[in-house]
């Protein structure tokens, strides 16, 4: 099966420039625990509703009209939408991470979590597998 099939298509994304009171209610309107930092177009960052808590919340004070930018991870891993979701299990597994994102012509196009595979692909073992290889980095931590 190819991450096309499995992926998020078109997920909501917002600039760099954006605030983070605006990356929170795009999580809340579209239900979801992370956002895709874009410029024109090319993913430059992602931001989880977890940077929101350790990195703005956790610090007391933090001011949600401070940019995304200040707080997104832009250690990104990005992966082609023909890839199979196999690869993409053992890429998140590898660099440890839960969601990818789905690029064509360095342009985002969609995202894919373990969730997803999982749900959708229904390999319990290789999913299983992939949830332990990230788990790993948190356990040593």
């Amino acid at each position: 099966m190819k991450l096309r099939d499995v992926m998020t298509p078109n997920p909501r994304t917002i600039e760099p420039s954006g605030s983070i009171q605006d990356a929170a209610r795009i999580m809340r309107d579209e239900d979801t625990g992370v956002v895709p930092v874009v410029e024109n177009g090319r993913p430059v960052g992602l931001v989880t509703d977890r940077d929101i808590v350790v990195r703005v919340v956790a610090d007391g004070g933090g001011r949600l009209d401070r940019q995304v930018r200040d707080i997104a991870s832009t250690d990104l891993v990005t992966v082609e939408p023909d890839v199979s979701t196999e690869e993409a299990a053992r890429l998140m597994g590898e660099r440890q991470v839960r969601r990818v994102l789905v690029c064509e012509n360095e342009r985002l196009v969609g995202i894919a979590s373990i969730g997803d595979l999982a749900v959708k692909e229904g390999r319990d073992r290789q999913m299983g597998d992939t949830l332990e290889d990230i788990s790993e980095g948190v356990k040593r931590r």
